[in-house]
């Protein structure tokens, strides 16, 4: 017997290295995008918060505050309309490239916020923020979605932390300023760093040949209503600047947020599961309407000036809330498929305990008191936000995406409504700190409540999807079906039996879809009916009409009968 020659050591050793040397540069991009998506999803949520009135004192005379207030607050408006547009673009163009000039934007916001002199140029340079803002958050979702489920854990776990400090991210580099120009360029260093990231991984992306690749996988048929609402959402907000009283602003955020809700109800899977696209909608906008207008008011209540422990005092509670949330996000993504359901309604509940953690524990003198209800808001969103985005597909993912900055916005109008009615009542200065304080208990209660509509709603959808699949499936009894085998018949001209069999038992396992499958494929036939041909008598023989197939053709002799001993043999 010929034994075929072994391969040299080392052709298997060029084998092994040709293999590891793939492996390691997938390796390294997925590292480097996990520390550019900590990086840019800060920065880009850190231009939401209307800081300028913190600095409102070093404003020059000639310009007016409530001028400079508007202006400073177009980038959330901005943010709000760039992601569904970006999102349809991210359809025909690849995620990095958009993501790279994202950050080219920002960074140029950031260089020409130093010469800003007018209301009417900072609102042009706070609108490029919203705009490069706004491209980060869809360009680096579909960058994760390419690589792995970790990187997607990562990617809603940093959202989920970036909402929690956002406020006091923006409020940091504001102590003891002498220019109020710092609001335009908070983080300028950073956004360097984070561009030379990007450039770097845009670089090695197009090395590993990912760069000529098409994208796909993005259909979300109702990506341009979102785009729609953006535009109405960022309108009425627009709208609400000119001295709206409180009663008019809270109904105009209640049907916002209302119309959201509706319209996250058209949302389709995508390529997931059915009902998940609706149940990663429902989620992603819910945490937007709640955590960050939550956290936001948190922060402002415990600054020094309100007796509280100040920015300085908060910094551990946000750090250990970021950790519990990232650790919280990476846990929940190693968990099978079938868990997403059940850890998403977990990750609402765990929000709805950090409210009412809020309720019970603040205000606080001390930092420490801040660390759970920071720590349950942080992980319960970036666990319910891990959960809801596992199963769906990447247009489905993108169009709860343009629907979660609309909740924020959404939700900081709803939140200064109940601030403003509260506030009107307030004649002395511990009057308007109690109002303070009761705007946020109230705010936590509304928002406990939003959470618990999103539960609600999950629940209703988990168990509708589990109802359809039941009505799909046979049941587990049914699952073997025996399928009697027609009687086969005798071959006259050669007087052999061909074979008989009197039943054969097949076997189909749920979801397992035959050889055969179209329309011409002819179904068994259990009990004739009367419609189908006369009936038969069922000792009868079955005798082939002439110049018809036989069931089963004749055997063939045996390969080794012309050679071996046997009746064969001449």
């Amino acid at each position: 017997m010929a034994v075929p020659p072994m391969q040299p050591a080392r052709g298997v050793a060029a084998g092994s290295a040709d293999l590891a040397r793939p492996l390691r540069a997938s390796l390294m991009l997925d590292v480097i995008l996990g520390l550019l998506v900590a990086v840019t999803l800060p920065l880009a949520i850190v231009a939401v918060p209307n800081t300028i009135s913190v600095v409102a004192a070093l404003l020059p005379p000639e310009i007016s505050q409530i001028e400079m207030v508007r202006a400073h607050g177009l980038a959330l408006p901005a943010m709000v309309l760039t992601v569904p547009l970006a999102a349809l673009f991210l359809r025909r163009i690849r995620a990095v490239p958009v993501l790279v000039a994202g950050l080219a934007l920002l960074a140029l916001a950031d260089a020409a916020g130093g010469y800003a002199a007018s209301a009417s140029l900072v609102g042009v340079l706070r609108a490029l923020h919203g705009v490069g803002a706004g491209l980060l958050l869809p360009a680096s979702l579909v960058a994760v979605w390419e690589r792995s489920v970790v990187l997607r854990a990562v990617w809603a776990g940093m959202l989920a932390v970036s909402l929690t400090a956002a406020q006091a991210l923006a409020l940091w580099p504001l102590d003891e300023v002498s220019s109020w120009k710092v609001t335009l360029q908070p983080y300028p260093m950073l956004t360097g760093v984070a561009l030379v990231i990007a450039a770097v991984y845009l670089v090695l992306w197009i090395r590993n040949g990912d760069g000529f690749a098409t994208p796909g996988g993005m259909r979300g048929g109702r990506l341009p209503v979102a785009a729609g609402s953006a535009v109405a959402v960022a309108t009425l907000a627009l709208g609400t600047t000119f001295d709206w009283p409180p009663g008019l602003l809270i109904l105009a955020a209640a049907l916002s947020i209302l119309g959201l809700f509706l319209l996250a109800s058209l949302a389709s899977a995508c390529g997931g599961e059915e009902g998940s696209g609706r149940a990663a909608a429902y989620t992603t906008l819910v945490v937007g309407v709640v955590v960050l207008p939550t956290a936001a008011q948190v922060t402002n209540v415990e600054l020094g000036g309100l007796s509280g422990p100040g920015l300085n005092g908060l910094w551990p509670a946000f750090v250990i809330a970021g950790v519990v949330g990232l650790v919280a996000a990476v846990g929940v993504s190693r968990l099978g498929g079938t868990a997403a359901p059940l850890c998403a309604a977990g990750g609402l509940a765990v929000m709805v305990a950090g409210l009412c953690a809020v309720r019970a524990l603040l205000p606080a003198a001390e930092g420490p008191s801040l660390v759970l209800p920071f720590a349950l808001l942080t992980a319960g969103a970036a666990v319910a936000l891990t959960a809801v985005l596992r199963p769906v597909g990447a247009g489905a993912a993108l169009f709860a995406l343009s629907l979660f900055l609309p909740g924020v916005l959404s939700g900081f109008l709803l939140g200064t409504g109940v601030q403003l009615t509260l506030l009107k009542q307030a004649g002395t200065p511990q009057a308007m700190v109690d109002a303070f304080v009761g705007a946020l208990h109230l705010w936590a209660l509304v928002g406990g409540g939003l959470v618990v509509v999103a539960i609600v709603l999950g629940a209703v959808l988990a168990r509708r999807t589990t109802v359809a699949h039941a009505s799909a499936e046979p049941e587990e009894s049914e699952r073997r079906i025996s399928v009697p085998a027609p009687a086969l018949p005798v071959d006259p001209a050669s007087s052999m039996v061909v074979s008989t069999v009197a039943s054969t038992e097949v076997s189909l396992s749920v979801g397992e879809k035959p050889e055969e499958d179209g329309p011409e494929r002819a179904e068994p036939e259990a009990c004739p009916g009367p419609e189908t041909g006369p009936r038969r008598d069922p000792g009868a023989v079955d005798v082939p009409e002439p110049g018809a197939l036989p069931v089963v053709p004749p055997p063939t002799p045996s390969p080794e009968g012309a050679l071996g001993d046997g009746a064969d043999r001449p």
